[in-house]
């Protein structure tokens, strides 16, 4: 069924005047409970796709190659060439023009399309927004022009758009989860044979809280890269003695202990965090299925611990978060979640608590930093899904 735009949309740039659509497209964004920079080093995250969404309509036009994009969250819209696909300077147009480029590389043709994007998720805020929009884009045009491709596929698609066109190494972790999440559970995934086993999401009586510092960071930008780098680099320095240590993943903590002293102080702490988050990734799904939150909680926190000292990839806003949740009987467990250096903490917290919580929370982080803090109530939600009516 097609959709027609209302009166609301009237402020539409000429081009979309009269766009109708042929179907919508809804993306999640995603939440990792436990599991922070393990996608790259091949090691084992939980995620699950959320109830908040970028939501994009689609509908072939007349033209053999020219497309429309217009973004109602950035109230900016841009058209291209599908013979003459480049990268942008404006960085939001990269995670569609990557997208289309991949699936170029896969022989898949594509005509002129016309597409609209609406988001709820927040930018910055370390629930992923851009996998959201890559994934999106990537299963409207899989549907739009019947190009066969499976949800694997285009979750494989869509992180590399990001890594060639918006210049972030990311792992798989984010796209996965975009794509293939299944309601009401969270996803056991294996980075090194990307496999991933559907654990129920047992939390009865606890609802997920995210803090948003709305403390903005650009991963592109940031030392995301350099974390990775310094990962690869802890692995050359293990190989000379381990030569089958292909990833942090082939590590153990006898052989990392072995090596210890022919790597620099931060290629050990790196790698010995991503050791432990591994072991906790696992130790969490154990708690869960048994429904011993009390440890998963503690879990969490020590993840926190583990981003600060060993990764650094936190900051002031995100560890005064953390360290107020302890002191709120409520709260069994947080800690910031993304690649860092701003966006949300994650907090596991008694329903009947999360009123008081988030309003002492947000008075306390408001007098350290001036900053209103917002709060998202999110729940395991399924992967990209098409919407017809």
């Amino acid at each position: 069924m097609s959709t027609k735009h209302s009166e609301q949309d009237k402020y539409l740039p000429p081009s979309f005047q009269d766009f109708t659509a042929e179907f919508t497209v809804q993306s999640p964004g995603r939440i990792n409970l436990i599991g922070e920079h393990t996608d790259y080093n091949n090691g084992y995250v939980l995620p699950t796709a959320i109830n908040k969404n970028i939501l994009l309509q689609f509908a072939k036009n007349s033209s053999e190659h020219h497309c429309n994009i217009y973004s109602k969250t950035y109230e900016k819209n841009f058209s291209f060439d599908l013979r003459k696909i480049s990268r942008s300077e404006q960085q939001w147009e990269n995670y569609i023009l990557g997208v289309i480029s991949e699936i170029q590389k896969q022989e898949k043709e594509l005509t002129g399309f016309d597409c609209i994007i609406d988001s709820d998720l927040p930018v910055g805020a370390g629930i992923s927004s851009s996998a959201a929009l890559e994934c999106g884009m990537a299963f409207g045009l899989n549907e739009l022009f019947d190009l066969g491709l499976d949800r694997q596929t285009m979750a494989e698609l869509s992180q590399r758009a990001e890594h060639n066109y918006v210049g972030t190494k990311c792992g798989i972790m984010d796209q996965y989860a975009s794509m293939l999440s299944k309601k009401d559970h969270l996803l056991l995934l294996d980075c090194q044979i990307l496999k991933a086993a559907y654990v129920p999401a047992h939390f009865q009586g606890f609802k997920i809280l995210l803090l948003n510092t709305r403390v903005t960071h650009s991963l592109a930008d940031s030392e995301y890269n350099t974390r990775r780098k310094e990962c690869e680099e802890a692995v050359l320095a293990i190989q000379k003695k381990h030569p089958q240590a292909a990833s942090l993943r082939d590590v153990s903590f006898d052989i990392l202990e072995d090596v210890k002293e022919e790597l620099s102080d931060v290629q050990y702490k790196r790698a010995l965090y991503v050791l432990q988050e591994n072991e906790r990734v696992l130790q969490a799904v154990k708690s869960i299925k048994t429904g011993d939150l009390s440890n998963f909680g503690d879990l969490m926190y020590d993840s926190h611990v583990g981003l600060r000292d060993d990764y650094e990839v936190s900051c002031k806003e995100l560890d005064f978060l953390v360290d107020f949740s302890k002191e709120f009987d409520g709260v069994y467990g947080a800690r910031m979640m993304g690649g860092g250096f701003g966006g949300c903490t994650i907090n596991l917290i008694k329903e009947e608590a999360v009123e008081e919580f988030v309003s002492k929370a947000s008075a306390a982080y408001f007098e350290a930093f001036g900053i209103q803090p917002e709060a998202i109530i999110v729940a395991p939600e399924e992967g990209t899904k098409l919407i017809r009516s």
